[in-house]
């Protein structure tokens, strides 16, 4: 049974930085691709950023430049800097994996997910 439980999610004020963690456990394989998704309510949950089994990755147009996407295989932990954070990055966060997709954005194409971690951004 794979699960994801994020973390380090929290209130900042623009123009600051958060670290969020995935902490992945019930496989070992580091051939998964993972990714970070973001919701705010009554919207569709979008894409973020996700990385492959290479290191390759892949960013919404709306971060690129401010979020890092990275992961330790030895911790199975998946990691999202979000550096120069706005108002319009509030919104709750998860992290996916799936062992088919390599560092596609589609929330679709992912089979695993967290719980969520809440990120609020104010001005």
């Amino acid at each position: 049974q794979v699960q994801l439980v994020e973390s380090g999610g929290g209130s900042v004020q623009a123009g600051g930085s958060l670290r969020l963690s995935c902490a992945a456990s019930g496989y070992t394989d580091s051939s998964y691709g993972m990714g970070w998704f973001r919701q705010t309510p009554g919207k569709k949950r979008e894409g973020v950023a996700a990385i492959d089994s290479a290191n390759t990755t892949s960013y919404a147009d709306s971060v690129k430049g401010r979020f890092t996407i990275s992961k330790d295989n030895a911790k199975n932990t998946l990691y999202l800097q979000m550096n120069s954070l706005k108002p319009e990055d509030t919104a709750m966060y998860y992290c996916a994996a799936d062992p088919l997709v390599d560092y596609g954005l589609g929330p679709y194409e992912y089979k695993y997910w967290g719980q969520g971690t809440q990120v609020t951004v104010s001005s």
